[in-house]
């Protein structure tokens, strides 16, 4: 896979800066046609992944580590041997995933109970902006609310870490979750200027035709998510999670990516 020349920096650093913990949701839905994952095309510009098509996602904050969330799913020691990780780390990695799901896409991943998911979240629209600014932690607001975080509506998939020439750096973990029913994931996001719902197949056809930009981890998770046939399928998919970290070598002109696990 190729990449623009613009993405590439002139001086890669002399020593790579260390990866940040990250995290990003697929989150999916089923339709006549087949799955629909939801894909958000970023602002032209932006520092990573400008003008980019990617999954929501984010950066973990320190406070989400915290434990004081009401928590309903797996336990974090469960997510830790998924994605080989501390517990600790795990925790503060699942509560990204919910917390950076709602505030780029507005759906939420919790309910007043473990057994319940919220079916609308406008009234929650002022939480959301604090959560943006920082002015408010995910553990205060859903104590606030009222709410239990529901791990268990997610799945992990997979582990991919940005190439070492890049100045800005992610261990991202990626978790897979379906919409939840009475939800609507929209585009109230400065970082977004498009968001919609669209089969990985058709997603992979249009970079193909140049319609739009997709970083390796994204294109190669579109091809395995257009692998099944449903919702529920994708779910049930039992995965081996490694940590891939991409090399950029200049080959034929051009600057092009190596997957490779890190173990390999």
């Amino acid at each position: 896979m190729t990449l623009p020349e613009e993405f590439v920096p002139e001086v890669p650093p002399e020593t790579p800066v260390p990866p940040r913990d990250a995290a990003t949701v697929m989150l999916l839905r089923d339709t006549a046609s087949g799955p629909e994952v939801f894909l958000q095309r970023r602002v032209e510009g932006m520092p990573f992944a400008g003008g980019m098509t990617v999954f929501p996602g984010g950066g973990v904050d320190r406070r989400d580590a915290d434990t004081s969330v009401d928590w309903s799913g797996p336990a974090p020691s469960w997510w830790a041997e998924r994605f080989g990780c501390m517990p600790e780390t795990a925790r503060a990695l699942v509560c990204a995933a919910v917390r950076e799901t709602f505030e780029e896409s507005g759906v939420l991943l919790a309910g007043p109970d473990a057994n319940t998911v919220v079916s609308e979240t406008s009234a929650y629209s002022a939480a959301r902006d604090a959560l943006v600014s920082r002015e408010l932690s995910l553990a205060g607001f859903l104590a606030e609310a009222g709410l239990v975080l529901r791990a268990d509506l997610l799945r992990p998939w997979g582990n991919w870490v940005t190439p070492e020439v890049e100045p800005r750096r992610y261990d991202t973990r990626f978790f897979l979750a379906a919409m939840p029913s009475g939800q609507r994931a929209d585009a109230v996001t400065t970082e977004v200027a498009h968001a919609y719902w669209q089969r990985p197949a058709e997603v992979l056809e249009d970079r193909q035709q140049g319609r739009c930009g997709l970083l390796p981890p994204t294109w190669v998770t579109l091809t395995e998510l257009a692998a099944c046939d449903t919702v529920p399928d994708a779910l049930v998919t039992e995965r081996r999670i490694g940590r891939v970290v991409p090399r950029v070598v200049r080959r034929d002109g051009a600057w092009r990516v190596v997957l490779a696990e890190e173990d390999e």
